[in-house]
């Protein structure tokens, strides 16, 4: 019954979803900056650090350099970005899956957005690296983000293979 009830109402499971996902992310975000000093980290595995740094750029720190022109450009993205697919989610008909990656694009989008209105940065704090070639630190909303993206890829493939496999069996027959 309790599933039930969710099942006829995914845009206010959607909703909950999404202002969860930017409350733990935002949360992390809060203890690692009040934890750890800023540039500084802390080894958790031979591969695995938790970090305290800024990202004033885009994905993997593009135009992190750049005189600060950047923090509204990256703002107006963020924002063309996150209405759309806000919309999309919460009016049109759609597979739960994809409603659900949707939410993921947006928590991710929006969390990070709260920084950079906030404080001009994205704080990130998971790194990851392996004989001295680090990956850039990223944060959950990133995680999202990607998770997202390679879920979309997947959507994409299979529903590319099915129709193929329709227009086979048409031509076929």
């Amino acid at each position: 019954m309790f599933l039930s009830h969710w099942r006829q109402r995914p845009r206010i499971l959607w909703v909950i979803l999404v202002g969860a996902l930017i409350g733990v992310d935002q949360l992390t975000k809060t203890y690692f900056s009040n934890t750890i000093a800023l540039s500084e980290a802390v080894v958790v595995t031979d591969w695995f650090n938790f970090v305290h740094t800024l990202n004033r750029g885009a994905a993997f720190s593009f135009l992190a350099s750049a005189d600060g022109w950047q923090r509204p450009l990256l703002i107006g993205i963020s924002i063309l970005v996150i209405v759309p697919i806000t919309l999309v989610c919460m009016y049109k008909n759609m597979d739960p899956v994809e409603r659900r990656v949707g939410g993921l694009v947006v928590a991710g989008g929006a969390s990070n957005l709260i920084d950079r209105i906030q404080t001009g940065a994205v704080v990130d704090f998971l790194d990851v690296h392996w004989r001295g070639m680090h990956w850039p630190a990223f944060n959950l909303a990133d995680s999202y983000i990607v998770c997202a993206v390679l879920v979309w890829i997947l959507l994409f493939r299979n529903s590319v293979s099915a129709q193929e496999q329709s227009t086979k069996a048409k031509v076929q027959a």
